[in-house]
């Protein structure tokens, strides 16, 4: 399965990263690697709550914003 993603730096500090391809589904982590890491739990989080489904492996594109 593939989906995009946004990892974006915090003002405050910190990363967001957020997947485009799911409403709601985003997270914050101290780094981009812990938040890239983070956001594809996220997915397979995300799309075993909606649909009992879990992926084993999630590619992503990344956008750089």
């Amino acid at each position: 399965m593939k989906v995009c993603i946004q990892i974006v730096e915090s003002p405050k500090g910190g990363y967001t990263a957020v997947c485009l391809s799911l409403p709601g589904c985003a997270i914050r982590a101290q780094s981009r690697d812990l938040a890239r890491k983070r956001i594809e739990e996220a997915i397979r989080g995300y799309l075993a709550a909606v649909g009992n489904f879990v992926p084993e492996n999630v590619t992503h594109e990344l956008v750089e914003a």
